[in-house]
């Protein structure tokens, strides 16, 4: 079958399957799907990203922010609420574009956990890993999952990742290289920095007409976060939405839903298609269109999928008063450790390669245990220089030093002529940015959380409950954590200013549309389908009912997988 080439404009007026959102749960079912012949119609609002398109400069990361009403339309989407902030992707591949490519699945004894509105009571998830484990290895194989070949050449042996390893022996985590959805090994399958990638059993739809992908292996640079303009990131662009395409599955970008309501056959689906170069203009001031589908499918993320369902509910006969609830940001905290003794270079390598594991007192059975983990990470060039010239006093003072000694040599008649050693002085060592690094930390946090909608009546916005209050234990672990990696490395430790006051950032947001954990607590079952709306399913993070504890996308991505088998079934019978 030719690939379908990648649409930007109105979408069809009728499909069997309608795909709400491109990301971990959206693009795995559109492929599973369009792979058994279904008319498949993908609705993503970003644009989409080919190799190199990613910006780099200060003006055109400054611009790469969603929000259409200001004119636009770029990949971030920073949303602030009462307890945390957030930040979540827009383009063709959703979440897949920022993340840092961390593929664990979620620890088998974390399918229960304490419930979030009744102390004392321990609650069981409705799916277990058994449910999973197939699923797990189904996506695992196909975004080809490897680890950074830590013990190969020289280029991969990560100060940052040895740093991470012989920081842990005097903690009570255990250590592992991360399973990365990034490729490092070329055709032979040798590591190999920036080498050209072979094609895979499908075009990619980036280069649908290419004899070459245009894709290369991980070259190290610590931007996998603001996008990957090598190719080495298998984000979900140039694997499943690729293969979707390749069977048939119309994408069309740019195009954003806007109404979700039921009808006598099934739904009908209003949507707005932007057009960036038209410049600022509200959604909802965009020109509507309409697709009849069969079945919809929901993954537009946490915060989407939750925000739709709430404007909508009544036009989709939503009844379950669990809309809304069990929010949380699966414990996520940013950390730095500051003038470490060793260099760490968080320039080099891909934004995460290793990980420690803390046990969780379902393991240990030790009340001061919290199940997390603490993540090494990487950043880009461009935001070390950022952070040095935040230490913009030491850089004055060696300007206002070499400004002197130069006036003093004109005037007494000694001045020199080769300027690089006082250049080199006034850039200065860079020690800042070099010996130090961030640490991510995720984990078990409470999931009692609501997301609700502020002024429902006139142009309605999201916001939550969610505090960190009924969570300071565990952020208070959290940070121990973290100050034992810090002391280790004989450096300092600093916890993300905004902690201070409270808050936290997430990029991991979680429930709102949430798997049951009773007959009456649940929107959604443990396939994904909302109940009392028929043909109706989500598939993203929002249906989770408490943190995944790990990095989520791999456990929603085997949700996904696990929700196709049974529509397909469903489609069969």
């Amino acid at each position: 079958m030719e690939p379908v080439v990648l649409l930007v404009g109105e979408p069809p007026d009728r499909a069997d399957v309608v795909v709400i959102g491109s990301g971990f749960g959206g693009s795995v079912v559109a492929e599973r799907l369009a792979a058994e012949g279904l008319d498949v119609c993908v609705l993503e609002r970003g644009k989409a990203y080919p190799p190199g398109s990613f910006p780099r400069t200060p003006s055109g990361l400054g611009a790469n922010f969603w929000d259409p009403s200001s004119g636009l339309h770029g990949m971030f989407d920073a949303w602030s609420f009462s307890g945390l902030d957030s930040i979540v992707s827009s383009g063709l591949g959703g979440g897949s574009l920022i993340y840092a490519n961390v593929l664990l699945r979620k620890d088998a004894s974390w399918f229960r956990q304490p419930h979030p509105y009744r102390p004392g009571v321990e609650e069981v998830w409705p799916i277990g890993y058994d449910d999973l484990e197939p699923h797990y290895e189904r996506v695992e194989q196909f975004l080809d999952v490897q680890t950074m070949p830590f013990d190969g050449p020289s280029a991969f042996q990560l100060p940052k990742t040895v740093a991470m390893r012989d920081a842990s022996a005097g903690t009570r985590g255990s250590f592992s290289l991360a399973p990365l959805a990034v490729r490092f090994r070329d055709a032979a399958g040798e590591p190999a920095v920036g080498a050209e990638l072979p094609l895979d059993g499908y075009p990619n739809i980036h280069r649908p007409d290419s004899p070459s992908s245009g894709r290369r292996t991980c070259r190290l640079l610590g931007e996998c976060d603001v996008g990957c303009n090598e190719g080495a990131k298998s984000s979900l662009d140039h694997t499943y939405l690729s293969a979707a395409s390749h069977h048939g599955a119309h994408l069309h970008v740019l195009t954003e839903v806007t109404g979700m309501a039921r009808t006598p056959d099934g739904f009908e689906i209003t949507v707005a298609v932007h057009e960036p170069d038209a410049g600022p203009r509200p959604t909802a001031e965009r020109p509507p269109h309409t697709i009849h589908a069969k079945r919809v499918v929901l993954a537009a993320g946490t915060l989407g999928s939750t925000y739709l369902l709430l404007t909508n509910r009544d036009a989709l006969g939503v009844t379950s008063p669990a809309l809304g609830t069990r929010f949380c940001g699966n414990g996520d905290l940013l950390g730095f450790i500051l003038g470490a003794a060793r260099a760490l270079e968080g320039t080099r390598g891909p934004v995460i390669s290793s990980y420690l594991r803390f046990a969780d007192q379902v393991d240990t059975g030790d009340d001061l245990d919290h199940g997390m983990y603490v993540e090494d990470a990487g950043y880009p060039a461009i935001a070390a220089w950022l952070a040095e010239l935040s230490q913009s006093p030491a850089m004055v003072g060696r300007l206002g030093r070499l400004v002197a000694m130069r006036l003093r040599e004109r005037f007494t008649g000694g001045a020199h002529t080769h300027l690089s050693a006082d250049i080199s002085r006034l850039i200065g060592r860079g020690s800042f940015s070099d010996d130090s690094l961030p640490l991510l930390g995720m984990g078990r946090d409470v999931p009692d959380g609501t997301l609700f909608l502020k002024d429902p009546d006139d142009r309605p916005t999201l916001d939550s409950t969610w505090t960190t209050r009924t969570s300071q234990r565990y952020f208070a672990t959290m940070v121990r954590r973290m100050e034992q990696l810090a002391d280790a490395l004989d450096g300092r430790f600093e916890v993300n200013p905004t902690f201070w006051f409270r808050r936290v950032i997430t990029v991991h947001p979680l429930g709102g549309v949430p798997m049951s954990t009773s007959e009456h607590e649940g929107v959604v079952d443990s396939y994904g389908r909302v109940r009392g709306v028929d043909g109706l399913r989500v598939c993203d993070g929002s249906v989770m009912p408490g943190p995944v504890g790990a990095n989520p996308s791999l456990t929603i991505a085997a949700f996904a997988d696990r929700v196709a088998d049974d529509l397909l079934a469903e489609v069969a019978s």
